[in-house]
């Protein structure tokens, strides 16, 4: 979540004192869940024998580790009881002064002392250190803090920086903190960009309804907004959801929905008003009048979102917060159109201008735009059969030049980054000094690079934390500056890669962060086979297809690697021989390398017990001095070079498997302007190509995971959503119209609307998103066929009343024709932010494009925009002549088509 680093000209032991304070006191929050100090060093007092001097006093080490263990106790020796009283006895042994151990006497003969001062130095010292961590080349103590999940990750944050600084006024004023890494601040910048558009959205539906409806009816429909985002807030925070980036985008998909109702019933109110009737019954009549229309409109949205709620995996947990918001605030809104909304009408309403809204009657003239849309529409129903014919050949073609011009399939959109991270991996038995050297290289070679905020440099001997392989020694986090004063991130990331390039004997790994709630890298290709070596050489031909394919960066596979290790064989029959065994041999080597733990020690300035340890000097810490090594046995000083001989070995310290088989991952990126299924489709077609000629194990399996198993997986539930989206909208309609050919005929809107989705992808030049391009189509199905309900309620009213097909549909077109753009218009316009890529701050007056908040939802956005606006023509050109199709059909197979009235008109 965020490192807190730690330096000053101070002594190193002050800032590991405070870490580890400042540790203690963060891990107390309930939101974070650890905080893990890096540089951190442990103190011990080291006991440090000087072989020559045990040699002169003919001392072994077991006099020297029994006299401090003997002597290092507090006893409990009971309890006395005498006369009236009972006391308890204890002997304070433990050793709490340094001096106290230089003292310590091992033996004593012939009235010669021998002192633990006589044969080695004792000082408060350090284990020795594991890792490194600096920060822009600066060596840091770091604490890198880690939340719990679920919790309110900038919260978390404020309440961090609260603890640091509470505590920094105990701290010594030259002792610096600093905070890198920090994910809070990223998200509170999408979080206000989204809070934005919300506002912004509200802005352009409000100037389009004021436009339209006049000021009073306006206002109106835009009090509507408000009250059904408080409610649906309100039963979304009654869920314990709290507000996320997901929650807010779901608020500015809904803005342009939420208003169709309203603006429905209140349009329908000032027709009213102005052929006569009053205000209180106006808004009465037009609200029990659309009442079912209106429901039907609402319930089939719904209907699309209700499949998404169940949507399994990561990704199912990221997006249920869309559909959750859509059907509570859409639900809200129902009740502000139904209930509210003609209530508050009835008293404050006004009256429209004269003759705006009077309803047109077939034969009298009709000018402006509603007349030349009715002139279109009276010459295009004689030839309804070729208009469907038409909108079947365009919805073909479109999807055969999408084929063939488009740019492919895409799992989730890409999103500028605001970091990256870099792992160095090396092999062999490397130093802690070696490893941080490298990883010191590396780490300079990135200095200077434009927009570039921060370096944030671990280096170690082992990484137990993250997805790291076994050979990771190096860890780099880079921090961006913000997305509008630099470079975008891929560009970054190109010049960071031609900085590291590929440096000999260590592999360098950048990792570009993942959009959404995806991990690892998105090639991701597993091999099972029968053995090891099998699987080598499948790796081998892999990597080398990936090569030959082309255009696949940073590829590494999870093949074990072996190191080197030093095995100690000891003759057990020749050891007991000698009078000793494995035990003893193995206390002994423990001389040179940490030490033999004899005791505990609590100095007066430390909080936690330290560990008292013995061992050789540093300089005879080494491999030469373990062919000199001796153990006391009954016989004396036996060298132990008799019974143990020093091995090297290899040492593999993982095995994959996967249901019980042998398994090694080979995973990559793609190289930027690539699309990840377009290269996995080529390298798959490679694969099965060369497959036999390779001359592989029959029982090798090639399976790709990754990006494309979450494209499948993310494919089949969307599919099935769909499909059970249609069912219900269709039960929906059924129910609303008693008509199978009606009901047919509004989801014919759906299917075309695709076309629409298509044609802005290939204007835009941008591929289809399995995720966010699906959900948009999901949404268009319930979103495209609420225009196609009114409008077929309307001509069912006006069949009823007695009149021709034709003049019907002409008289329906010409009363629905400014409530169909109206609505239409409220829902592009509170989603034109998002499609433009658009941020427009109403306080400070700024605007801009590209950030990466807009970037997570111009996809969908786009989808649902481009869909919506052709479905609209569909349904003002198409809608119409289908219903004049419909009829002829009906009279060619002598039957009669009868409407359902849900309220009948009064």
């Amino acid at each position: 979540m965020m490192v807190v680093n730690l330096y000053g000209d101070v002594a190193e032991r002050t800032l590991v004192t405070i870490a580890n304070d400042l540790k203690d006191r963060l891990e107390s929050l309930s939101e974070v869940l650890e905080a893990e100090v890096v540089g951190d060093r442990e103190e011990m007092v080291e006991v440090v024998v000087d072989p020559v001097r045990m040699d002169t006093y003919q001392l072994v080490m077991e006099n020297v580790i029994g006299a401090v263990q003997r002597n290092n106790q507090l006893i409990a020796a009971g309890s006395l009881s005498s006369g009236d009283g009972r006391f308890t006895l204890k002997v304070p042994g433990i050793i709490d002064d340094v001096e106290k151990l230089l003292n310590l006497v091992i033996r004593s003969a012939d009235g010669q002392v021998i002192r633990v001062r006589d044969i080695a130095t004792v000082q408060r010292t350090w284990l020795d250190r594991e890792s490194h961590a600096r920060l822009n080349g600066q060596r840091t103590i770091a604490l890198e803090v880690s939340k719990r999940v679920g919790t309110n990750i900038i919260e978390t944050s404020a309440k961090v920086r609260d603890v640091v600084e509470q505590s920094r006024k105990l701290w010594p004023p030259s002792v610096q903190v600093n905070y890198s890494q920090d994910k809070s601040e990223d998200t509170q910048r999408n979080l206000d960009d989204l809070v934005n558009n919300v506002l912004s959205g509200v802005l352009l539906v409000m100037i389009v309804i004021l436009a339209f409806l006049g000021l009073r009816a306006g206002l109106l429909v835009g009090i509507s907004i408000p009250g059904s985002f408080l409610l649906g807030i309100m039963v979304i925070g009654a869920m314990g959801v709290t507000i996320n980036m997901v929650v807010l985008f779901g608020l500015i998909l809904a803005l342009g929905l939420l208003v169709d109702s309203t603006i429905i019933v209140v349009e329908l109110a000032d027709r009213y008003q102005a052929e006569g009737q009053t205000r209180q019954r106006a808004y009465l009549h037009a609200a029990q009048r659309m009442a079912w229309p209106v429901i039907a409109s609402t319930a089939t949205t719904l209907a699309a979102f209700i499949p998404l709620l169940v949507w399994p995996g990561v990704m199912g947990e990221f997006m249920r917060y869309l559909p959750l918001t859509l059907i509570c605030v859409l639900s809200a809104s129902l009740f502000m159109a139904l209930l509210f909304i003609p209530n508050l009408g009835a008293v404050v309403g006004g009256t429209p201008p004269a003759g705006g809204q009077i309803a047109w009657k077939v034969g009298e003239p009709l000018h402006g735009w509603t007349g030349r849309y009715i002139r279109l529409v009276s010459k295009l129903s004689p030839h309804s059969g070729k208009v469907l014919l038409s909108a079947f050949v365009v919805l073909i073609a479109t999807f055969m030049l999408y084929g063939a011009v488009g740019k492919g399939v895409e799992f989730f959109p890409d999103v500028d980054a605001d970091n990256a991270v870099i792992k160095v991996h090396a092999r062999g038995p490397l130093s802690l000094q070696a490893i941080d050297k490298l990883v010191a290289e590396v780490e300079g070679s990135l200095q200077g690079i434009d927009g570039v905020e921060s370096i944030y440099a671990r280096s170690g001997l082992k990484f137990t934390r993250g997805d790291n392989k076994e050979d990771t020694v190096g860890i780099i986090q880079l921090g961006f500056h913000d997305w509008d004063s630099r470079a975008p991130s891929h560009e970054i990331l190109k010049t960071i890669r031609e900085r590291v390039g590929e440096p000999a004997g260590y592999a360098i790994e950048v990792l570009e962060p993942q959009a959404g709630p995806s991990s690892g890298k998105p090639v991701q290709i597993e091999l099972y086979g029968p053995s090891l070596e099998e699987l080598k050489k499948a790796v081998l031909w892999l990597r080398k297809g990936m090569q030959e394919v082309g255009g696949f960066v940073d590829v590494t596979d999870t093949l074990p690697h072996p190191s080197l290790e030093w095995r100690i064989d000891i003759d057990r029959t020749e050891a007991a021989r000698f009078g000793t065994d494995i035990a003893t041999v193995g206390q002994v080597l423990q001389l040179i390398t940490q030490g033999i733990k004899v005791g505990e020690y609590r100095a007066p300035d430390a909080l936690d017990e330290m560990d008292i340890r013995v061992r050789f000097p540093e300089e005879i810490r080494n491999l030469d001095t373990l062919e000199r090594l001796s153990v006391t046995t009954e016989a004396g000083l036996v060298p132990i070079s008799n019974f143990v001989q020093r091995v090297p070995a290899f040492k593999v310290s993982n095995i994959n498997r996967i249901d019980g088989r042998r398994a090694i991952s080979v995973e990559s990126y793609v190289a930027d302007g690539m699309i990840v299924s377009n290269q996995l489709g080529v390298l798959n077609q490679w694969v099965e190509k060369h497959y036999t000629e390779a001359g592989l194990h029959p029982g090798l399996r090639v399976a790709f995971k990754g990006e494309d198993e979450e494209i499948r997986d993310a494919e089949a539930f969307l599919s099935k959503a769909f499909a059970t989206a249609l069912a219900l909208i269709a039960v929906i309609l059924l129910t609303q119209f008693n008509s199978f050919y009606q009901s047919a005929l509004i989801l014919t809107a759906v299917l075309f609307s695709t076309i629409g989705v298509l044609i802005g992808l290939m204007v835009t030049g941008t591929p289809f998103g399995v995720v966010m391009s699906g959900i948009g189509v999901i949404s268009l199905a319930g979103i495209v066929v609420n225009n196609n309900i009114v409008l077929i309620d309307t001509y069912n009213l006006y069949r009823a009343q007695g009149e021709n097909v034709v003049d019907a549909v002409l008289q329906t077109g010409a009363e629905r024709l400014r409530p169909v753009l109206l609505t239409t218009a409220t829902t592009v316009l509170g989603l034109l932010p998002m499609v433009m890529k658009m941020n427009i701050n109403l306080v400070t007056r700024d605007i801009s494009f590209g950030a990466p908040s807009t970037q997570y939802w111009a996809q969908l956005a786009s989808a649902i925009v481009g869909g919506l606006i052709f479905a609209t023509v569909l349904t003002l050109v198409v809608t119409p002549c289908l219903l004049v199709l419909g009829e002829r059909m009906y009279k060619m197979l002598g039957r009669t088509n009868t409407v359902h009235i849900a309220v009948a008109d009064s």
